[in-house]
């Protein structure tokens, strides 16, 4: 097909459902893994006003069954907002940011209840976790959310995550549920991910609009072609399209961990996914996973500033995995203080890495283009010779 044939061409590290070798489908995995299964409002809802029930016991049975299995679980729960107004009777309300708080602080006890009565069933216990963007944007409070999402895992309880919404502000919501679920699942060093939603996977092209829309099986990069594919939400219950999933994916798989975007109403989807079997679109994780240290560093605080190096730097960073020295930097944009990430761009304005500066934006203004020998001299002072040091930065 034409469309196909464009996409093929632009990105060859796309394969859709028709070129897929059956060869190729993965062997199941054995040992035990950490899966993390994050359940869209359309797939808790079956896209109507309310929580479908009947399916949710059938999503909880085999979470239940991989437990058995000895695989760790943990469930990343969107539907909070739809709880709540299913429980108040659908009231109208004005449409701004208190009314929808109002829903989540109701809906919120009502959906984690749900979840412990279907879990119950299974003689599983559930733990919530309630987090915001501030959660992880600390590294203290970075690590206190990791070591109790362990914790839960070790004693054999299932994590029910969602974001908080009652008390998050526009400043500290992640925002989507796709993205908190990246994010989740670098905090406990997850081996999968699966994004389930009402849609069987990413498709060539709209399938709505275009009947010759292929689904695409697996994804070895993630570049501006298939952005412009990924589109938006069909169902509009929720707050995350395909674009959002793509970027949790991306996230995700930078961290080492397996992405599997698919319909969360397919006859036993978790336990099929969780055992290789070839189901929606799969984004392959990078070789190697990153140190603890540098996940924190990708997926948790958003950069306070940029830092926009020289050529000479931009191939020791990228190139060599060489830590910035303060000669190479040639200009540094917004205000932020030692110990806080910095983006780091070559002088085309392209996106090298991120990284924890050792300086603050004002010394490093100061110290921009001197050798290291001469920042004592400049500053009255130094925290080692470098201004992001090679353990505290991820090339991008």
């Amino acid at each position: 097909m034409a469309e196909t044939n464009i996409l093929n061409e632009q990105n060859k590290n796309l394969v859709t459902a028709d070129s897929r070798d059956g060869s190729q489908n993965q062997e199941v995995k054995h040992r035990p893994q950490t899966i993390v299964v994050k359940l869209g409002t359309s797939v808790l809802t079956g896209g109507t006003l309310k929580l479908d029930r009947a399916h949710m016991v059938e999503l909880v049975r085999q979470c239940a069954q991989l437990r058995r299995q000895g695989h760790k679980v943990i469930i990343v729960t969107s539907g909070a907002i739809a709880a709540g107004r299913e429980h108040l009777g659908y009231p109208e309300l004005p449409k701004n940011m208190a009314s929808k708080q109002l829903l989540a602080a109701v809906g919120q006890s009502r959906l984690i209840q749900e979840w412990e009565s279907l879990f119950g069933i299974y003689g599983l216990h559930v733990g919530q976790m309630l987090l915001t963007r501030a959660d992880l944007d600390d590294r203290e409070r970075y690590l206190n959310a990791r070591d109790m999402i362990v914790a839960l895992l070790d004693n054999g309880i299932i994590p029910v995550v969602n974001e908080n919404d009652a008390v998050a502000t526009t400043e500290i919501k992640v925002g989507d549920n796709d993205n908190l679920s990246a994010l989740v699942g670098i905090l406990a060093g997850a081996d999968k991910l699966l994004l389930l939603t009402d849609q069987p996977g990413l498709f060539t092209a709209d399938p709505r609009d275009n009947p010759e829309a292929e689904l695409i099986r697996e994804v070895h990069t993630i570049d501006e072609t298939l952005r412009k594919i990924a589109g938006g939400s069909v169902g509009g219950l929720g707050t995350g399209g395909m674009a959002t999933k793509l970027q949790a994916a991306d996230v995700a798989r930078r961290a080492g961990i397996e992405v599997i975007i698919a319909a969360g109403s397919r006859p036993d989807v978790v336990a099929d996914l969780a055992q290789g079997t070839s189901v929606g679109t799969r984004f392959l994780p990078l070789e190697s996973p990153l140190e603890s240290r540098k996940r924190w560093i990708l997926a948790g605080p958003p950069p306070a500033g940029d830092i926009v190096i020289d050529p000479g730097a931009a191939a020791a960073v990228q190139l060599r995995g060489s830590s910035l020295l303060s000669k190479g930097i040639s200009e540094v944009k917004g205000e932020f203080e030692r110990g806080e990430v910095a983006r780091i761009f070559n002088i085309q304005g392209e996106l090298l890495a991120r990284g924890i500066s050792r300086y603050s934006s004002k010394d490093l203004a100061k110290i921009a283009g001197k050798h290291s020998q001469d920042i004592y001299q400049v500053l009255g002072y130094e925290y080692g010779p470098v201004a992001v040091h090679r353990d505290d930065l991820v090339v991008i």
